[in-house]
């Protein structure tokens, strides 16, 4: 982990960026690493035309076909890949039957909504911010109060908490504040209660002349957790732009949950970024969820909306976003991001709420607009 200096650069990584020049951050594994700060003339974002699969991708959720009655039939995917599936859940009214996931573990992220979650652990309140870990194989079932819009990972391995290292367990958010369910049998009136079962991505329905959620008591350290992100306590720096693996919520195989949350930007030194620094995706596809707030990093985005950026193609800061927050002293956005170590491709019928003109944001116009004529390496006029 030898550092070697040359040309123009500076010291601090994300401080005092030479002028004329834009820091990128190249780095292997996230952030954590062997890297290069490459100090270029113009952001690798600026570009006149993408072709190809690796464009960044913009989804508005709010642009979603009318509500499914059927639980099942309104878990719509819009990306995966070996070790995980992003979907999508509106639902309206209590459901019918009782689902078990045998696949996957689940992260619901509550968007909008109120309601209880029954399980065979017990039944949960949930409201607007909630995070949920499901694990793979328990019964539940949704009971929205009001119109519910959940965020949904399935992960192929178990979801945990990640090791925060010398922060010590109680930074980002204090173990204690997770809350588990106190088990209450549902419902005790004989009849008939079908519960579906997800194997292998098939349904099997299995009836029962009783509630299948009639659990009396448990114990042990296996059950499901909630987490709201105003629990959440994001870690700080005055003087430096923190990578987002330090907003890290949940880990799993091949892929990790940060949450970004409002927080003083980098006001202790003038010459530091308050924007993300541009970074070239080597090692991980990034998604990124957008709840509640202003997002500082982009113009145009409003919550309900999902962006994708894929490995291989340069990320950052819009040059709106960029103006933006120049002076801003805080910022006060929720959104939540799932990085992946393995490519996820887009789900058919995906295309239906995406925004194709998203990768066009990058664009600046002097450079689009000047005669293609001139050399490489000068600028236009």
């Amino acid at each position: 982990m030898i550092p070697y200096i040359k040309g123009v650069v500076t010291q601090q990584a994300h401080v005092g960026i030479p002028e004329g020049t834009y820091e990128e951050e190249f780095a292997r594994n996230g952030f954590s690493g062997r890297y290069a700060h490459l100090y270029r003339t113009d952001p690798l974002v600026q570009w006149l035309s993408i072709e190809g699969p690796l464009r960044p991708q913009l989804f508005d959720f709010n642009k979603e076909a009318a509500h499914e009655a059927d639980y099942l039939k309104s878990r719509r995917p819009y990306l995966e890949n070996q070790d995980c599936k992003i979907l999508f859940v509106s639902q309206m009214a209590p459901m019918k039957y009782y689902f078990r996931n045998a696949d996957a573990d689940e992260l619901f992220f509550i968007h909008v909504g109120e309601g209880i979650l029954e399980t065979d652990f017990g039944p949960l309140n949930y409201e607007e911010g909630d995070y949920i870990i499901i694990p793979r194989g328990t019964t539940y079932r949704l009971v929205p109060q009001r119109e519910t819009k959940i965020l949904l990972v399935e992960s192929f391995s178990e979801i945990r908490i990640p090791d925060k290292g010398m922060l010590g367990q109680h930074a980002l958010f204090d173990p204690a504040v997770l809350k588990t369910p106190d088990p209450k049998a549902t419902h005790s009136v004989a009849g008939r209660y079908e519960l579906k079962v997800q194997r292998c991505g098939q349904i099997t329905t299995v009836t029962y002349p009783f509630c299948p959620l009639n659990t009396v008591g448990w114990k042990g350290t296996l059950t499901v957790w909630q987490l709201n992100v105003r629990d959440i306590r994001p870690v700080l720096s005055d003087r430096y732009h923190l990578p987002p693996s330090a907003h890290s919520t949940f880990v799993a195989n091949n892929f990790v949950i940060c949450t970004f949350l409002p927080r003083p930007l980098e006001n202790g030194d003038p010459k530091a970024m308050k924007v993300p620094f541009y970074h070239s995706n080597i090692d991980f596809d990034e998604v990124l969820f957008y709840h509640s707030g202003e997002f500082f990093s982009r113009a145009g985005i409003t919550p309900g909306m999902l962006t994708f950026h894929p490995q291989g193609i340069h990320h950052g800061p819009q040059a709106a976003a960029i103006n933006r927050t120049a002076g801003s002293k805080t910022t006060n956005e929720v959104a939540v991001m799932i990085d992946t170590k393995r490519p996820l491709f887009v789900s058919p019928g995906a295309e239906k709420i995406e925004m194709k003109e998203y990768w066009k944001s990058w664009i600046d116009q002097n450079w689009a607009n000047a005669e293609t004529s001139h050399q490489p390496g000068q600028r236009p006029n």
